[in-house]
């Protein structure tokens, strides 16, 4: 919410600056996001009157402009092609300064003398979103005349201060100037003017030009309508232009100028009609049809559904009720007769609707949210005054009103004992009751030391005796509130264990030189395809969305690779030569036995690299966590048939019977999908197995105090033979008095045949309790080199 603050000062005096009541607002709970300072890098522009226009001499697409200052003219040469003598406009002399560090100085343009230069609003630092489209390509022209030489900032109201507000769903009541002036006032201890609404009416009756109907009870609660004859179109006073353009609003003409103008005061939006174009004179609220088909005032067509609220003539659809007007009954230059339109729609109606259309606007964003029934004649009768102060049309006398019964107001009991006990405070009665006066709470006090409160139509979100509690300490001040020690029994909040262990991996990845990623857990179906999961795969049973954003987000993540590669993606097309990265997230797999129930929520953990590393650096990669985890026993086995990874360059990873994870290269494939043109490695593990086979407790094993003798062997044998077969027969025989064993060599070349490798080991033997003898070492030695010739086929190196 934009708040511009002379602007907000009409109702609420205001006495310090606007950086101190920022900090107030946010310590009372109007989080500020950002202030502002609109025209502060605006000097020395001041009002001008075109008097002439002459061509340039040397150059067809400029002109030379005599401009009257006041005190004195000037000679201006300009490429406007939008201005005419007469024309008011702002004008920087020289010496004068504009956004962007710009210094206007006299000169020549062409062998003419320009002694300044007309400004465009675009010039000026006003946001191209907020300029009337009429003005955005040329020089701002001003829509009545101004006092000749005044400095522009005074005249307009183009110097201000805005503040931006954080205005959570709960508070609809704030997105609006009155609801952000009522928590300044209780917040600074100022008193609240509201706007003095007196309507000059005509002597016709609206009832008599238009009647209302409402059939959808459930979607719309009450209805308004106001009738204005006389309608002139034109555009709205500069004053009025430049609050909208503050508070983020566009001007487009007087009528939708005024409509918009106390939607923001008052937060309750409103919408004009064509009276021209009501057939019948009719309005009637109904639920829409399925299957028909609605062109809005953004000129696209919605497909309405039989869960809307439409608002309708006795033959056709006139708007989306709560939503968007239809093109054909807006408000144009023609139009010389509206209805104005201020109604109450149900906020779950109005929230499913803009869900199914896609569409969503600030009359819809305010709706859904729930807003003050009382609020819609107040909001009705602040824009007819409008109307006639600004002579855009005559108002017609009273209103049709269509009421249906309300809910009644609510009364709360709170007991101020327990609001001092929950915040640990010791206010009285009075104390309490004055704080929620401020918010125009109102209260009543009870002979048995209890407070009764009525419940304002504007807040919503007031439901019980904790939400006062809430109110009292954020008008009383948090940071007033002391510090106390907890007075209940109590246990120290700590990391789970599991927790501790997603810590130490994070800690020992990064140690490792790889950096953290996150990435969305809401995923699009097609990522399965880019990395060639089959159509049966387990994996493409998703957790859908009911309401997704988009396809791109239409499904829960099955597997963290996809994340993954379009990280790696957006690295390798940014030239980023090395990459190494990991995440550490949540997998969403549903329950088979129910659609009812949540999903399964499984951590996995992925590792990803190119760059400056290969396979083997992926594998070192892990083999330095699991030691740091305390992982041991586990064995690599050669996979083929994963479609993701190279089926040569690809191994699990084993422990018992479960497989804890995958390593290996990038499919070529998978890369051309990512437009990924280096080789690529990645891993993706099950940590909700690491959490199990994690062991963090040491064990002391002292220093051994008997030697150790050392053998080693080379062997001759087939390439298509796995080291993991060797080093299982070295285990299997090796017995107890194997301590150690190191592959140090890996030979191909002369003295070894086609097709076969020579592969060395280093073996280390060792008793705990004596010295051996090289009798046993040697027996032991010859049997596992046995084993290797039998099963393997191997031969002894020489």
């Amino acid at each position: 919410m934009l708040v511009p603050v002379k602007w907000l000062k009409e109702y609420v005096d205001i006495d310090i600056d606007t950086k101190e009541l920022a900090d107030k607002m946010t310590m009372s709970g109007s989080n500020v996001e950002a202030i502002e300072e609109v025209g502060k890098d605006i000097e020395g522009v001041v009002i001008g009157k075109i008097l002439e226009i002459n061509t340039h001499p040397n150059a067809d697409k400029l002109v030379i402009v005599k401009v009257d200052i006041g005190e004195r003219q000037l000679q201006i040469v300009t490429g406007a092609d939008n201005i005419n003598v007469g024309d008011y406009v702002p004008v920087a002399v020289d010496g004068a300064k504009l956004p962007g560090n710009v210094k206007i100085k006299k000169g020549k343009l062409r062998g003419e003398v320009s002694e300044g230069m007309l400004c465009s609003q675009d010039e000026l630092n006003i946001s191209k979103s907020v300029i009337p489209v009429e003005q955005r390509d040329g020089i701002w022209i001003l829509e009545k005349p101004y006092p000749l030489g005044k400095n522009l900032l005074e005249v307009i109201e183009l110097e201000d201060e805005v503040i931006e507000f954080e205005i959570t769903s709960n508070r609809p009541d704030c997105l609006s100037m009155i609801g952000m002036a009522r928590e300044v006032a209780a917040t600074i201890n100022s008193k609240l003017k509201y706007p003095e609404i007196v309507v000059k009416e005509s002597e016709k009756n609206s009832s008599d030009e238009i009647k209302v109907v409402i059939e959808d009870t459930k979607g719309c609660k009450r209805y308004i309508a106001r009738v204005i004859e006389d309608v002139k179109i034109e555009p709205s006073p500069q004053w009025m232009q430049r609050r909208l353009a503050n508070a983020g609003v566009r001007p487009i003409n007087n009528i939708v100028d005024i409509t918009n103008y106390v939607m923001l005061e008052y937060g309750q939006p409103l919408h004009a009609f064509d009276a021209d174009y009501i057939e019948g004179n009719t309005i009637v609220v109904k639920a829409g049809k399925s299957g028909e088909v609605f062109k809005t005032l953004d000129g696209v067509n919605r497909n309405i559904k039989d869960n809307m609220t439409m608002i309708c003539d006795i033959n056709k659809p006139l708007a989306i009720g709560g939503v968007m007007g239809g093109e054909e009954s807006e408000v144009t230059s023609k139009t010389k007769k509206i209805v104005l339109e201020s109604a109450y729609f149900d906020p779950e109606s109005i929230r499913l609707t803009s869900k199914q259309l896609g569409l969503r606007t600030e009359a819809s964003s305010r709706f859904e949210k729930g807003l003050d029934v009382n609020a819609t004649k107040i909001a009705a009768d602040r824009a007819c005054q409008l109307i006639e102060e600004l002579g855009a049309g005559k108002v017609l006398k009273d209103a049709v009103d269509v009421n249906l019964p309300q809910k009644k107001e609510e009364h709360i009991n709170i007991r101020p004992d327990r609001i001092n006990k929950i915040l640990g405070l010791e206010l009285t009665y009075e104390e309490i009751g004055d704080i929620l006066n401020k918010l125009e709470i109102e209260v009543k006090y009870n002979s048995d030391n209890t407070i009764d409160v009525i419940v304002p139509s504007h807040r919503v979100d007031l439901e019980n005796e904790a939400d006062f509690a809430e109110e009292v300490a954020r008008i009383y001040g948090y940071d007033r509130i002391p510090s106390t020690m907890a007075t209940t029994d109590i246990v120290a909040g700590a990391k789970t264990n599991a927790q501790n262990i997603e810590d130490m991996t994070k800690d020992t990845l990064t140690a490792m030189g790889l950096n953290e990623i996150l990435t969305y857990s809401f995923v699009s179906p097609k990522g399965l395809d880019k990395i060639r999961i089959s159509e049966n795969s387990i994996k493409r049973n998703y957790v859908k969305l009911l309401n997704p954003l988009g396809d791109e987000t239409s499904v829960m993540r099955t597997t963290l690779i996809p994340n993954l590669l379009e990280v790696m993606t957006r690295n390798f097309n940014r030239k980023v030569e090395s990459f190494k990265a990991f995440e550490l997230g949540r997998i969403f797999i549903p329950k088979v036995d129910s659609t009812d129930q949540l999903p399964h929520e499984l951590l996995n953990l992925v590792i990803g690299i190119y760059g400056d590393g290969d396979f083997f650096t992926l594998k070192g990669i892990i083999e330095g966590l699991f030691k740091k985890l305390g992982i041991k026993g586990h064995t690599y086995e050669v996979e083929k048939h994963h479609p993701t990874f190279h089926p040569g360059r690809c191994g699990n990873i084993i422990y018992e019977d479960h497989i804890i994870g995958t390593l290996g290269e990038i499919h070529p494939k998978v890369m051309e999908n990512y437009d990924i043109t280096t080789r690529a490695y990645c891993a993706e593990l099950d940590f909700e197995l690491i959490l199990q086979l994690t062991r963090l407790d040491s064990t002391y094993v002292p220093l051994p105090k008997y030697p150790a003798i050392s053998r080693d062997f080379a062997i001759v044998l087939k390439d298509d033979i796995l080291v993991k077969e060797i080093e299982d027969i070295i285990v299997a025989n090796g017995g107890d008095l194997l301590e150690e064993y190191k592959l140090f060599d890996y030979y191909k070349g002369d003295q070894i045949p086609e097709g076969h490798k020579s592969i060395a080991y280093a073996l280390t033997y060792r008793h705990r309790e004596r010295t051996l003898k090289d009798e046993e070492v040697n027996a032991v030695h010859e049997k596992i080199i046995n084993g290797i010739q039998t099963k393997l086929g191997a031969s002894l190196r020489e």
